[in-house]
C-alpha cells in the first residue's frame, strides 16, 4: 500500500530549513507544562490514519517510550490489528446508556496511568451521554492540560469550519465535528494521503468495509468525485495550518523578510472608486496563482468625509465578498502600515493603485508612495495598477473637507489675529522673543483641537505676523539681523513640530479610545452573556447592548420551529416588509436590509445570529438617525451578533443537556420502580396463587382450621397488594396536584385508634405505643391523609428496625400546629442518607429486601399539601425520630365529648 504523506519533523537546527519549523514553534508555544498533540489527518475514512499513528507508536516504543493505547478502533481490519500487538492498551469504560452498556475511552484510568504517550484514536467521536465530556477532544484537551502528549486521528469533513461544505458537497450531514482552534493547538499534523483512484479500489476489495456496506458507500458518499473534493480540501487545510505555523515561527524570531514559501498577495484598498478596479484585478490574480488574499486599508491622521468613509466601507464590503481577508490597521504613514502587515503575513506579492501626488508633497515625504514601497518592501514584489478612467461626471472633486476649510481654519485665523492684537497693544512691555513664546503657546493649544492642516495653517501663520509686526525693522519681512534670521527660522520648524506632534498625539488618542471602546462594548457583552440562563435572558441582553452601543433601536429574532419569531424585548416591532428581510436574513445567513447590497431600502440592518452548526435567530439594528455605517461598526456589530449566537448555541446544549439528564433519571427511575414493583407485586401474588392451587386441589383434604389460616394468609397477601396500590395512587395523586385536604373536626385519640387497626397485621408482636399528651383537643384536620402520612411512618420504622426495638407514636399541641412524632430506639439514621430520605424510591444502601422506596415521599407530600412539615433526625437518645407538624385549628374538649 502506498501512501503520499507530509511528515514534519525536527532535522537540525538552520531556520531557513522548513523541517525545523514545527518544533520551534511547539517550544515557542506549549512550554513543558503542557502536552503535545499530533493529529494524523486525513480526507475520509480509509486513508489509513489510525495505521500510520500505529506505526508511529511502534516506532516510540522501540526508542524506549512510555506509550499506551486509551482506544484505537481497528474497525476489524487485520493489518492494523496487527499493529496492536505489543503494545499496552488501558482498559475501556463501561457506560450505560437506554438499557445497552457501550465501551468508551477511561480518562480517569489514563490520568491514573500517566503515560508519556497515549492514542486516542477518532478525535471527533461524541462520547455515550453519561461520560465526563460530550466529545472526545474534550477529553484529549484534559489529558493535554495535564501533561500527556496524545495522538490521535481527524478526517477534513469533521472540521467544524468544513462540515457544511462537506454536506453540499456529498449530501450526507456531518453530526459529530471538531472546532478549528483544536487543530490550530497541534504541535504537529501529519497528513496521511492516498490517490482517490486507489483508496475506491480499496473499497471495492472489501479492505475497508464489508462487501455489502462497501457498495452501499460507494453509490453514496465515497464516489470519486466527492472523494476528490474531500481530498482538495484535506490539502487546502494542512496547507493553511503549515501557512500559520510559518507565520508564527517567523513572528516568534523575528524574522522580518518574506519567505516566498508560497503565494500571497496584499491589495491596499482606499475610500477611492478606484479601490474596486484594484480589487478585482488582485482577485483575478489571486485565481490565477491559486492563492490567498487579503485585502488592507491603512488608518491615517487624514480625516475621512461622509462620502468618503461609505465609500471605503462599500470597497471592503466587495473584497470579502470576493473571499479576501479584509483588515484595517493604523500608521502614521501609509507605506509604513503596508510593509509592516506584509512582513508580518508573509506577503509575496503588493498590488497598488497609480496615485497623483504633488511633487511638494512628494519631495517632502521622500519620493512618491509607489516609490517608498519599492525601496522599503524587502524582497516583495509590488504590482502598480493602472484603473480605468472615471468620466468627468463622476471624477471626486479636488477639495478639502468642507469642516477643515471652513470653520477650522477660520478658527485658526481668528486665534492668531487675537494673540497677535494683544500682543501688539502690550507695546514695549515685551521684547520681540518674548512674543514668540506666546505664539508658540497659542499653535501649541490650537493643536489640541484642530486637524493637522488648520494647525500648520496657525505655524506659518504667526511666523509671518511675528516677522511682520515685531521683528525689527517692523511692518516689514525684512529681517536685518543674522540672529533674528536663525531665531525665525528655528520658531518656524518648533512652531510645525510642535503643532505637528500635539496634533498626531490628538489623533492617535482619539483612536485608542475608539479601540477601547470597542473592547469594553465587547467585554461588556460578553460578561453580560456569560451570567444570562435562558434564551429569554440572552435576548434581552442582546437589545439592551446594542441599544446602549449604537444608539439605536434594537430587535431579536428567535428561530422557532424553524421560523423566526420576534421576541418580546425588542426595541420596536418591524412591519410586514421587514419581517420579509428577516426571513431573507434566517434561509441564507447573510446579513440584509440598510448599508448592505441586499434589500437597502430596508428601515434596519439585520444581522444572522449563526455559529458554524446551526442559525440561532436575526438581530436588527433601526438607527434612530442618518448615519455612516462605518466598517468599524459593522467589524463590532458582528463580533456582537457572533457572541449572541455563541451563547445561544450555548443555551440550547445545556437543555440538551437538561433534556438528556431528565431522560435518564427518568429511565432510571423506570428501572427502579419497574424492579420494585414486580418484586413487590409477585410476592403476594404467589401466596394467592399458591394458596388457590392448595384450595383447589382435589386431593387435598383440609380440615376448617387449616383453611381458615390459609383464608387468614391470602386476606394478607390481598392488604398487602391493596397497599402498594394504595401508595401509586397517592403517588400519581401528588405528581399531578390532585390532592385536596378534606378537613373536618377530628379527636386525635380517635385517628390514633383507626392507625391501630390499619397496622395491626405489621404490629403484631411489636411494642407499639399510641401516647397522647393531656388536654390535646379536637382539631380540624384532614384524618384520612394524616392517617395514612403517620401510617407509613410507622410502617417504616417497623421494616427497618430489629423485631424487639420499641416504636412510639405521640401526638401533642405545640402553638397553633398539632405535633405527631414517630421515635423507635433503632440503630438511627445514617448522616449520609437524610438528604436523600424523602426522594421518590429511594432506598439506603444495605437495607432488606422488600419496599417500593415510596412511602416516606408519599407522607412528605401528603404533609405538605396539608401545609404541613415532616423532617427526620435521629434522636438524643438513639433511634430515629420523624416529626410530623400540622397547622390545625382547634376547640376545647367538653366534658359529654371527652373519651375516657
Amino acid at each position: 500500500m502506498t501512501r503520499d504523506r507530509i511528515r514534519r519533523k525536527n532535522k537540525g537546527t538552520d531556520r531557513s530549513d522548513p523541517d525545523v519549523l514545527l518544533d520551534a514553534i511547539r517550544s515557542d508555544e506549549d512550554g513543558r507544562s503542557r502536552g503535545r498533540l499530533k493529529i494524523f489527518f486525513g480526507m475520509c475514512a480509509g486513508v489509513g490514519k489510525t495505521y500510520a499513528m500505529l506505526q508511529e507508536a511502534r516506532m516510540l516504543l522501540a526508542e524506549g517510550k512510555d506509550v499506551a493505547a486509551g482506544i484505537v478502533e481497528t474497525h476489524g481490519r487485520p493489518e492494523t490489528g496487527a499493529l496492536l500487538e505489543g503494545l499496552e492498551r488501558l482498559p475501556l469504560k463501561a457506560v450505560s446508556y437506554r438499557g445497552r452498556t457501550f465501551s468508551e475511552f477511561d480518562l480517569d484510568g489514563a490520568l491514573r496511568r500517566r503515560p508519556a504517550v497515549v492514542l486516542v484514536d477518532e478525535l471527533a467521536h461524541a462520547n455515550v451521554p453519561g461520560s465526563r465530556h460530550i466529545k472526545r477532544y474534550q477529553d484529549v484537551e484534559e489529558l493535554l492540560d495535564h501533561g500527556i502528549d496524545v495522538y490521535t486521528t481527524l478526517n477534513v469533513q469533521h472540521l467544524e469550519s468544513r462540515s457544511l461544505t462537506v454536506e453540499e458537497i456529498t449530501g450526507v450531514p456531518v453530526h459529530e465535528t471538531v472546532p478549528d482552534s483544536v487543530l490550530d493547538r497541534a504541535a504537529d499534523i501529519e497528513l496521511v494521503d492516498i490517490a482517490p483512484s486507489e483508496l475506491l479500489k480499496r473499497f471495492s476489495d472489501g479492505k475497508i468495509y464489508a462487501p455489502e456496506s462497501a457498495a452501499a458507500a460507494l453509490r453514496n458518499f465515497f464516489r470519486r468525485g466527492n472523494v476528490t473534493a474531500l481530498r482538495e480540501m484535506a490539502l487546502r487545510a494542512t496547507a493553511q495550518q503549515v501557512n500559520r505555523h510559518l507565520t508564527r515561527y517567523k513572528a516568534g524570531r523575528k524574522i522580518g523578510e518574506t519567505w516566498k514559501s508560497g503565494e500571497r498577495l496584499l491589495v491596499a484598498v482606499g475610500p477611492s472608486p478606484f479601490s474596486t478596479q484594484l480589487i478585482a484585478w488582485t482577485r483575478r490574480m489571486a485565481a490565477t496563482m491559486n492563492a490567498e488574499w487579503m485585502a488592507l486599508n491603512v488608518e491615517t491622521q487624514v480625516r475621512l468625509t461622509v462620502q468618503q468613509a461609505a465609500q471605503l466601507t462599500a470597497n471592503l464590503h466587495l473584497a470579502r465578498e470576493l473571499g479576501a481577508e479584509v483588515a484595517v490597521v493604523r500608521a502614521e504613514d501609509t507605506v509604513e502600515g503596508i510593509v509592516q502587515t506584509a512582513l508580518a503575513n508573509n506577503i509575496t506579492q503588493i498590488v497598488v493603485g497609480k496615485t497623483e501626488e504633488g511633487r511638494l508633497r512628494t519631495w517632502l515625504k521622500g519620493g512618491s508612495l509607489v516609490e517608498r514601497l519599492v525601496r522599503y518592501s524587502g524582497n516583495i514584489d509590488i504590482y502598480v495598477v493602472r484603473g480605468d478612467v472615471i468620466p468627468q461626471t463622476t471624477r471626486p472633486p479636488r477639495r478639502l473637507p468642507r469642516l477643515t476649510s471652513g470653520r477650522q481654519f477660520g478658527v485658526a485665523l481668528g486665534a492668531i489675529a487675537a494673540v497677535v492684537a494683544s500682543l501688539f497693544a502690550a507695546g514695549s512691555l515685551l521684547n520681540y522673543l518674548s512674543v514668540a513664546m506666546f505664539l508658540l503657546f497659542a499653535v501649541t493649544l490650537l493643536s489640541l483641537w484642530l486637524t493637522m492642516g488648520p494647525v500648520l495653517f496657525a505655524a506659518a501663520l504667526s511666523a509671518l505676523a511675528w516677522n511682520f509686526f515685531f521683528i525689527p525693522p517692523r511692518y516689514t519681512f525684512h529681517i536685518a539681523r543674522f540672529e533674528d534670521v536663525l531665531v525665525f527660522s528655528l520658531y518656524f520648524i518648533i512652531a510645525i513640530v510642535t503643532g505637528t506632534l500635539t496634533s498626531r498625539i490628538r489623533i492617535n488618542k482619539e483612536a485608542v479610545r475608539q479601540r477601547e471602546a470597542r473592547a469594553a462594548a465587547l467585554y461588556a457583552m460578553s460578561r453580560a452573556l456569560t451570567s444570562a440562563d435562558s434564551t429569554d435572558a440572552i435576548a434581552a441582553i442582546a437589545v439592551r447592548e446594542i441599544d446602549r452601543i449604537f444608539d439605536a433601536d434594537a430587535a431579536v429574532f428567535l428561530n422557532a420551529a424553524g421560523l423566526p419569531v420576534l421576541h418580546h424585548a425588542s426595541g420596536f416591532s418591524p412591519g410586514a416588509k421587514e419581517e420579509s428581510v428577516v426571513r431573507w436574513v434566517a434561509e441564507n445567513r447573510k446579513p440584509a436590509g440598510r448599508f448592505t447590497d441586499t434589500l437597502p431600502l430596508s428601515d434596519a440592518r439585520w444581522m444572522p445570529l449563526a455559529t458554524g452548526r446551526d442559525i440561532y435567530g436575526v438581530a436588527g439594528v433601526r438607527f434612530r438617525r442618518t448615519t455612516v455605517f462605518t466598517l468599524d461598526k459593522e467589524t463590532l456589530l458582528e463580533n456582537l451578533a457572533g457572541q449572541i449566537a455563541s451563547a445561544l448555541e450555548r443555551e440550547r446544549f445545556n437543555g440538551e443537556r437538561r433534556r438528556a439528564d431528565t431522560a435518564d433519571a427518568s429511565e432510571r427511575l423506570f428501572k427502579t420502580l419497574l424492579n420494585s414493583i414486580s418484586h413487590e407485586f409477585r410476592t403476594p401474588l404467589a401466596v394467592i396463587s399458591g394458596i388457590t392451587a392448595s384450595l383447589t386441589d382435589p386431593g387435598l383434604r383440609l380440615g376448617g382450621a387449616a383453611r381458615d389460616a390459609l383464608m387468614s394468609e391470602v386476606n394478607d397477601a390481598a392488604n398487602r397488594l391493596n397497599g402498594l396500590v394504595e401508595n401509586l395512587l397517592n403517588m400519581s395523586r401528588l405528581e399531578s396536584g390532585n390532592v385536596r385536604p378534606a378537613v373536618e373536626w377530628c379527636d386525635v385519640s380517635d385517628l390514633f385508634q383507626s392507625l391501630k387497626r390499619r397496622l395491626q397485621r405489621e404490629a403484631a408482636g411489636r411494642p407499639v405505643a399510641f401516647e397522647m399528651a393531656p388536654g390535646i383537643p379536637i382539631v380540624r384536620i384532614d384524618s384520612a391523609l394524616t392517617e395514612v402520612a403517620v401510617g407509613n411512618l410507622v410502617q417504616n420504622a417497623l421494616r427497618y428496625t430489629p423485631p424487639e426495638t420499641p416504636v412510639r407514636v405521640r401526638a401533642a399541641v405545640s402553638g397553633s400546629d398539632l405535633v405527631i412524632t414517630v421515635r423507635d430506639e433503632g440503630p438511627g439514621l445514617p448522616a449520609d442518607i437524610l438528604p436523600h430520605l424523602f426522594k421518590k424510591f429511594y432506598r439506603a444502601p444495605g437495607s432488606a429486601a422488600g419496599g417500593t422506596g415510596l412511602g416516606l415521599s408519599i407522607s412528605r407530600g401528603l404533609v405538605e399539601a396539608m401545609g404541613g412539615r415532616l423532617t427526620a433526625a435521629n434522636a438524643s437518645r438513639g433511634g430515629a425520630l420523624f416529626t410530623v407538624r400540622l397547622p390545625a385549628e382547634r376547640r376545647s374538649v367538653g366534658p359529654e365529648e371527652s373519651n375516657e
